[in-house]
């Protein structure tokens, strides 16, 4: 993709308009895409007949008054009302050029002869086949573009976004559906550049982009630099909310535990029926070895025991989230709450946020509070 890209655009009255050279672009898209799929298929919903008529009139060319001029010396025949009705750039370009004998001449350069004929056969039936949809879709969409053909610019469009969208050919895409006016597909692009990245860059059309458009590389790094650190943000995010809400189950445990007795632990001070059902609190059984480990060490005092440590931390937590420590049956429970009005300011301020997060983080996951749980921490 060079400087005569945007140059193509342009329209005068002595210089026929030049489709964007695709020349540019890296060498396995301009061979063309294959995808597998069924044979050919057009793209139509007019009956056979009239296509069929159509179809005939551009290859046989009857009383054809344009000569269309291609790359390689290419010559293709058309009709410069069909043309002119189909595309207005078409049309300004036929009452522009010159006549030789009874036709008028004009020229599409910068795309091959198959995919001009291709081009100018849509114009007349708005038909294709699939094969060449598939091998001119990049030059289709160019021409699409230039001579103002939207019908066939929405269908290249279609085309590479349900399958010719490729790891390979992207960067390429990307390109073209910026100076094509093409924002859809553009962002279609922008996100699997940044999904498949790794093979993104590995692949011709980037190296080729490297070398030809080094901003757009640049600001294309920068984005997928962006979006990886918000991926792994919202990664943290999760895995910190998934934390907080295990805590509270935790807390609902363990008020079930002392509270209701567990058939996993055994009662507290009750005996449990035999048709009792089976404990639902699934971090019960995570609890049970440390309450009995808790129950049975020899070094309780906080910070002789990490386990006898973790056990503590819980208990606090509970105490700020039950709302009556003189009905509470868990152990501790009014102690603590005792024991708060004498904390340091900045343990009290580290302990309030961390209720807030297991709150905010049980109201995000949905399901009701349990009595105890202060609904509103500040």
């Amino acid at each position: 993709m060079d400087s005569s890209f945007e140059d193509s655009f342009l329209v005068s009255k002595k210089v026929s308009p030049r489709p964007p050279s695709v020349l540019g672009l890296s060498t396995s898209s301009r061979k063309g895409l294959v995808t597998n799929g069924s044979t050919m298929r057009g793209y139509s919903n007019v009956s056979p007949e009239t296509k069929d008529l159509w179809e005939r009139l551009f290859d046989e060319g009857y009383r054809a008054d344009v000569s269309i001029s291609t790359d390689s010396g290419g010559i293709i025949s058309g009709h410069s009302n069909i043309l002119g009705m189909a595309s207005p750039v078409m049309k300004g370009m036929i009452k522009q050029s010159r006549k030789v004998g009874r036709r008028r001449s004009i020229s599409i350069r910068g795309v091959p002869h198959d995919a001009v004929r291709v081009f100018i056969r849509f114009l007349y039936s708005s038909c294709y086949q699939k094969e060449d949809m598939e091998e001119f879709v990049l030059q289709l969409l160019v021409l699409s573009h230039v001579f103002v053909v939207p019908h066939l610019k929405r269908e290249c469009e279609k085309q590479l976004e349900h399958g010719l969208l490729t790891p390979e050919n992207v960067v390429d895409i990307f390109q073209l559906a910026l100076l094509c006016d093409a924002p859809r597909l553009g962002l279609i692009c922008h996100r699997m550049i940044q999904k498949n990245f790794k093979t993104v860059s590995d692949s011709e059309g980037w190296k080729a982009m490297k070398q030809s458009h080094p901003v757009l590389e640049r600001q294309l790094l920068e984005y997928v630099i962006v979006e990886d650190n918000r991926q792994k943000e919202r990664i943290r995010k999760r895995n910190e909310r998934k934390m907080y809400l295990q805590l509270y189950e935790a807390m609902e445990a363990l008020v079930h535990i002392y509270r209701d007795g567990c058939r996993t632990i055994g009662p507290h001070d009750k005996d449990l029926k035999k048709n009792q059902d089976p404990c639902t609190y699934a971090t019960c059984k995570g609890l049970e070895l440390l309450v009995r480990h808790f129950a049975g060490c020899k070094l309780r005092i906080p910070g002789g025991c990490i386990h006898c440590k973790r056990m503590w931390q819980l208990l606090e937590l509970h105490s700020r989230l039950c709302t009556d420590s003189s009905v509470c049956k868990v152990p501790l429970c009014r102690n603590f709450k005792e024991r708060i009005r004498i904390q340091s300011k900045k343990d009290e301020i580290k302990w309030k946020i961390l209720v807030k997060k297991i709150l905010r983080a049980k109201s995000i996951a949905g399901g009701p509070f349990f009595s105890w749980a202060i609904v509103n921490s500040s």
